[in-house]
């Protein structure tokens, strides 16, 4: 017969501290399984994993969050297709942050009842028996059943360690990365919706912080991009790879540039449009930052104050200008006509690969090439010094050990 003290401490009768420690293991293992699992695997389809952990997966999400596979997927499916409209289940551009950061859980639920979603968006998930029966039907039965395996292991404390368990992916995956995630950060690169990096190192998370860089390259199962960033969902996918449980299927593109090239070629279009949101960051970083820095240490101190926010304004994706800062954007560029130019051509390059998305090759080249002629004669150095860096762009071989 069991006594006091197991009803107390539990089968396992840890310290208050151990409890702790298992309680952000566990939650760390729900994190994981839903930045692996539902959305780099099901999601996206930029990682395959062993059926053996997938099925893992899916157990601990059916326990520890009752979250059904095609409902997940098919609602982020429709997030990245509809981002920041009004058709976006989750966009505080749209909906507010307050709202989607405290009611991004209820924003999933509503949008799961949805059943043109689950079709449209739901395709390629799991429809074996199990899903049908168990995870699907009975999603309160595994929530339930994570309550009693926790008060048996836990003891009293193990309502805490539920508690603590159901509110940690709604609060930092539903509101935290989808209401964050949007409004406040860097970012790396110019996207078409407004998502940002939340912090550079994806830890608490499992690498989702890194959310401009997810929104950029959505079919790699890497975020990190650059070398100060860490996604530890990355590490994980390493270490499953090297015991032959997971393998990445796409990670962001690699730009390299070969200086010994001196000419615009096919490789050098195929690689910079390949290349795009690298070759704008670039732009904005060697062209338009030193070029406005420059502009505005000539300017007379009263001048300054119209070009306080010009680096922010003039290399945000245009669909992200408030319709207030446009008159601001106008008035600089009439004003100063080097800033104008570099502006200019920024919209000009981007056109290159915006326009005809299926024109051949050659076509673009060519239109490369005219945009280099003009910038090499604009007089702007820095203008000059990046139409030679494009001639220098090659395609490279990804590699998946990086």
């Amino acid at each position: 017969m069991l006594g006091f003290d197991w009803w107390v401490n539990g089968v396992l009768d840890l310290s208050v501290w151990q409890k702790v420690v298992a309680t952000l293991i566990m939650t760390q293992v729900t994190i994981v399984s839903v930045t692996l699992y539902l959305h780099r695997h099901s999601a996206h389809n930029s990682l395959d994993l062993h059926p053996v952990l997938k099925h893992f997966f899916r157990l601990w999400l059916w326990m520890g969050t009752g979250t059904n596979t095609k409902e997940w997927t098919a609602i982020h499916r429709k997030h990245h297709a509809k981002c920041e409209t009004k058709d976006d289940p989750h966009s505080p551009v749209v909906k507010g942050l307050k709202k989607v950061f405290w009611q991004g859980a209820e924003l999933y639920r509503d949008e799961a009842l949805n059943t043109e979603t689950l079709e449209r968006f739901g395709q390629r998930t799991p429809d074996d028996w199990v899903e049908r029966n168990v995870y699907g039907r009975h999603k309160l039965k595994g929530i339930a059943l994570m309550f009693v395996l926790d008060v048996l292991f836990f003891g009293v404390a193990g309502i805490t360690v539920w508690a603590v368990q159901m509110i940690w992916i709604p609060f930092f995956a539903a509101g935290v990365i989808n209401g964050l995630g949007h409004a406040w950060g860097y970012r790396n690169f110019e996207c078409k919706d407004a998502a940002t990096n939340i912090v550079p190192w994806g830890i608490l998370i499992g690498g989702e912080e890194l959310h401009n860089n997810h929104h950029t390259y959505p079919n790699s199962a890497k975020l990190s991009v650059k070398p100060w960033e860490f996604d530890i969902g990355w590490f994980w996918i390493q270490l499953f790879s090297f015991f032959g449980l997971a393998k990445a299927r796409n990670i962001a593109p690699v730009a390299i540039t070969n200086d010994t090239k001196n000419e615009l070629d096919t490789d050098a279009i195929k690689a910079i449009i390949h290349n795009r949101f690298h070759v704008l960051s670039e732009y904005h970083k060697k062209v338009m930052v030193p070029v406005i820095n420059e502009q505005k240490a000539k300017m007379q101190r009263n001048e300054r104050a119209a070009y306080r926010k010009a680096k922010l304004l003039l290399t945000r994706e245009p669909k992200l200008v408030k319709e207030k800062e446009v008159a601001r954007i106008d008035l600089m560029l009439e004003q100063n006509q080097m800033i104008k130019v570099i502006y200019e051509k920024s919209q000009e390059l981007q056109e290159i690969w915006k326009r005809n998305p299926g024109s051949r090759i050659p076509e673009k080249l060519g239109e490369l090439m005219e945009w280099c002629r003009q910038a090499e004669q604009s007089g702007i150095t820095a203008l000059e010094e990046f139409a030679a860096q494009l001639k220098c762009y090659s395609l490279v071989q990804t590699s998946y050990s990086r």
